[in-house]
Parts: structure tokens; sequence; C-alpha cells
């Protein structure tokens, strides 16, 4: 398969995990976005550009249909405050985190799975610090805040947040690993996406 076709694939099921999941942070089938980021830093690093921005988008589509389908208004829900857009620099350390670990010549061994997992572990914690601290301090929404209050409220949401995306990687990067180890007719080593 073509490194193109590939990518294309790999964005469309990106895309239709994050469509198919959004809705609920952490119903039966919990929020991939954050997972969708980090891979999408990984398998389309070339595609930076106008993939981030399209996933991007796409995460934007989904709040507005989820919020304005429950008799809501997009532009007055609590969650679309000033803080909201501080999801792109919180979605692009996700990216980052991928992009991060694709330079980082990784392939189907132990160093590899101590790269992602301080890469997912970072990536996590800073995307964390920026949606959840942008929500805390400007949304408006905390009545008092004050630093106990936003570490307490950072420290509550991280683990469930990491959990829920090293899920998703764990899958991803295993399903990554097949499809490396088929390509090359069982040789280790990374896909050339």
């Amino acid at each position: 398969m073509k490194p193109t076709t590939q990518r294309s694939l790999v964005l469309i099921l990106l895309a239709l995990l994050m469509a198919g999941t959004r809705a609920d942070h952490f119903g039966p089938l919990p929020d991939a976005s954050w997972a969708v980021f980090f891979v999408g830093g990984f398998m389309l690093s070339s595609w930076t550009r106008w993939a981030f921005p399209l996933l991007m988008a796409l995460a934007v589509a989904v709040d507005y249909v989820v919020i304005t389908a429950s008799g809501a208004s997009f532009w007055q829900h609590y969650c679309v405050s000033p803080a909201y857009w501080c999801l792109i620099p919180a979605y692009f350390a996700m990216w980052a985190g991928g992009l991060w670990l694709r330079r980082r010549d990784v392939g189907n061994d132990l160093r590899s799975l101590g790269l992602l997992a301080a890469a997912l572990v970072a990536s996590v914690a800073l995307c964390q610090l920026i949606a959840q601290g942008s929500f805390y301090w400007i949304s408006g929404v905390v009545a008092e805040p004050s630093l106990a209050g936003w570490w307490d409220n950072y420290v509550t949401w991280l683990l469930p947040y990491m959990a829920t995306t090293a899920k998703y990687v764990a899958v991803a990067a295993g399903l990554h690993a097949v499809a490396t180890q088929l390509a090359r007719g069982g040789k280790a080593g990374v896909a050339t996406l």
C-alpha cells in the first residue's frame, strides 16, 4: 500500500474514532480525542499542516452537534467559554508528543515502549494542564478559583484522562506493531508512513 493511501486510511480511522466517541468523556466507549491527536502526530507527521487543523475542526463540529442536539445553544454552553479555544494548544500538545516519538526512530522493542510511555505521560500531563487549567482559571465557571482548588481539580482528572488515552494508544500501538510486522514480512521496524 502506498504511503499516501496508508496515511489517508489512518486519517479516516482517527476521524471516525473521534466522531464516534467524543460525545461522552467517560461513557462505555470514552472520548478518544486525546489519543487521536497523539496517534495523529505519530502516524500523520508529514501531514501536520493540514491534518491537525482538520481533526481540530472535526472536534469542534462534533461538540457543536452534541451541544445543539441537547437543545442548548453552542455559544451559551458552559463548556464553550474563552477557555474552549485553549483546546487548540492542548490538543497540539498531544500531537507534538506523537511527533516527538516519531522522530525517535522507534521500533518494536522495549526502548521504544519506554519512549512511547514517556511521550504519552508528558503529552497528557501538558494537555491536561492547558485544557483543565484554562477552563478552571478563565472560563468563569469556577466561582472562587484558588491554587489549591486548581491543583485538586488537575490531580483528580489527570489519571482518568491518562488511563483513557493510554488504552486507546495501546490498541493503536499494538495494531501498528502487527501491521509493521506484516508489511515487512515478519522483520522488526517501523512502517514508513
